[in-house]
């Protein structure tokens, strides 16, 4: 059975950047080599972690604000660091949602761009996530209330279900929430870009 995930839009290819904090702690046993948004990374220091994204943050920001001004689009960038990650949010512009793109495909598309002009400079992969217009937070949010409510279904009713295709860093989402439900595992199956999330009863 075939969760209706239409409210969620969970048409996807999580980026990111699946974003791990997004190390699966689930059974999302991937037999391909973990992506950016699924592989956890370690610093010798704590502090040079935090060094080290703020100064992913600055230069993501840099060129995220001169990527507004050629555009001519408005918006604030604002800059945090979230575990092993740095996180760069443009908010507060009309037309930030052609930044995002259906299903967040351009968003991811820019994203991508973003680490990479971050990596040109630091020397470094980047694992930087970026939101716009709250995009990411707005369906992580909903994801995960996605997994609950399956998760919750599969409990009452038994069997297992599918939930349609997503990214690592959403399906990470879906996992965490399931995971809050005693009683059900989920797992993923599949192949990328069409692996998903199943949930199961124990």
């Amino acid at each position: 059975m075939t969760a209706d995930t239409s409210d969620v839009d969970v048409a996807e290819t999580d980026e990111t950047t699946a974003e791990q904090n997004e190390a699966v702690d689930q059974t999302d046993v991937d037999t391909t080599t973990p992506d950016a948004d699924e592989a956890p990374e370690s610093d010798d220091a704590e502090g040079g972690t935090d060094d080290r994204l703020v100064e992913e943050g600055e230069v993501a920001g840099d060129y995220l604000e001169q990527l507004l001004d050629v555009l001519d689009f408005d918006g604030d960038i604002d800059l945090d660091v979230d575990g092993d990650r740095a996180i760069v949010s443009i908010d507060g512009g009309s037309d930030l949602g052609k930044l995002v793109g259906k299903n967040g495909e351009v968003l991811d598309a820019l994203q991508e761009l973003t680490r990479l002009a971050v990596q040109q400079t630091t020397g470094d992969r980047s694992r930087l996530m970026l939101d716009v217009a709250r995009w990411r937070a707005d369906r992580r949010e909903r994801l995960s209330i996605l997994g609950g409510e399956v998760a919750q279904r599969v409990l009452d009713n038994g069997g297992r279900e599918e939930l349609e295709p997503m990214t690592p860093f959403e399906r990470k989402i879906v996992h965490d929430a399931v995971a809050a439900v005693d009683g059900v595992i989920s797992e993923s199956e599949g192949v990328e870009p069409r692996r998903r999330v199943v949930v199961i009863k124990q």
